[in-house]
């Protein structure tokens, strides 16, 4: 009876505990309830270990891209262990990256960055999109914890006043001036406009649009799209009605090469120019030929002409085994950056470190990183791109202006 008795006992404890595994996909749903009834974690407490929260897509269209940012924050990191680790106030500590799929959606991305705060992280390097950024954002400030964001550029996303965001890129307001002020200087008059009504989308758009019509440009058509569609047919034959001498898109590469096999296909002839989300070798592999004349813009200058940028590319590519997308040299950056302000500050206590960063002025990859009051970079540079021969080719580099205050 006694050999019964325990038997009956180790199966129940053997059922509640494949129960409680059968249980564990169903926690995102229960920690993506609205932000402002999460309660935030403490910051982490002094350890010998630093944990860098990393987040963007890893799955879904732009994979490819949450992948190149991943890619970017391990090199840095694996760089740091690999000589030993970082000297913080004396004592020599190993840095962890803690990967997040966000899937480039809002609601996951707040039970990813709640997460984050749950698992004490010292600092976050993400997110990828602006419209998981901005979500996410509040929820760090809440806790203290520092974020760095190496590719979301909408203007929103530091306007909040958070003291815990940054970016080392430039934003959407200085990005969408130089864009909308070259379209005009390459001759185009008449101007069509489309975007996936994401907060990149739409807002890179919107400043697109006002420098555009201040440089003298008319907009013939303001059209509007989403961010997981690839069949733009209907909007296009509106477009060519209009006859524009050039049609802009705001948007990611996974929708910018279908629309610009599809113009060339309805037999437009106008120059076709998109954002930094489009400046990827994955939008010349999606369009083939048709790629041929596209125009893009990204923040920074041209990787290869960064100082030591050559060596990173070759570097990234043995160690990965395909070549940079877009962001991965701001993601190592934006690591060099936070664990720099941790050496200044002698400590990985976000609240130690969060005055320290914000005042940081390093000399990174992507060039020289100063951030402004907002947390917004200065002086950043934009560089606008053709393709050409099946390649990204440099057409101008332009010293951004500021940010709107």
């Amino acid at each position: 009876m006694t050999i019964a008795r325990l038997s009956l006992i180790t199966a129940a404890i053997l059922s509640i505990t494949a129960c409680g595994k059968q249980q564990e996909p169903a926690a995102p749903e229960a920690a993506s309830a609205p932000v402002a009834s999460v309660v935030a974690a403490a910051p982490a407490p002094e350890s010998d270990v630093i944990k860098l929260g990393q987040a963007g897509p890893l799955t879904g269209n732009i994979a490819h891209l949450g992948k190149d940012n991943e890619n970017g924050v391990k090199m840095a990191i694996d760089e740091i262990n690999e000589a030993g680790g970082v000297d913080i106030g004396g004592k020599k500590m190993k840095i962890e990256m803690i990967s997040e799929d966000d899937q480039a959606d809002p609601k996951t991305a707040t039970t990813v960055a709640q997460r984050f705060v749950d698992q004490k992280v010292n600092g976050v390097i993400g997110h990828l999109n602006s419209g998981t950024t901005i979500p996410a954002s509040k929820i760090y400030s809440d806790a203290g914890i520092p974020q760095i964001s190496p590719s979301a550029t909408a203007v929103a996303f530091t306007a909040q006043g958070f003291k815990t965001a940054f970016r080392v890129m430039a934003n959407d307001a200085q990005q969408g001036k130089v864009l909308g002020q070259f379209a005009v200087k390459l001759g185009a008059k008449k101007i069509a406009i489309i975007d996936d009504r994401t907060a990149y989308g739409q807002g890179l758009a919107d400043e697109f649009e006002k420098a555009a019509t201040a440089a003298g440009a008319t907009i013939v058509k303001r059209e509007f799209t989403t961010n997981q569609e690839t069949d733009f047919n209907a909007i296009l034959t509106g477009i060519k009605g209009a006859k524009p001498d050039l049609i802009f898109f705001g948007g990611m590469d996974a929708q910018g090469a279908p629309l610009k096999k599809q113009a060339k296909k309805l037999g437009i002839n106008a120059l076709v120019m998109g954002g930094d989300g489009t400046q990827t070798p994955e939008f010349i592999k999606l369009a083939g030929t048709d790629a041929e004349g596209m125009l893009a813009s990204i923040p920074g200058v041209p990787t290869e002409s960064m100082v030591g940028g050559k060596e990173f590319l070759a570097a990234y590519k043995a160690k990965f085994g395909t070549d940079v997308q877009l962001y991965a040299p701001f993601c190592y950056d934006a690591v060099k950056v936070m664990v720099g302000a941790m050496q200044k500050a002698g400590s990985a206590d976000p609240a130690k470190y969060l005055p320290e960063l914000a005042k940081i002025e390093y000399k990174g990859l992507t060039g020289p990183i100063v951030f402004d009051e907002k947390g917004d970079i200065k002086d950043g540079a934009i560089t606008i791109y053709t393709v050409k021969g099946g390649k990204w080719v440099v057409k101008e580099i332009v010293t951004a202006a500021p940010a709107a205050k």
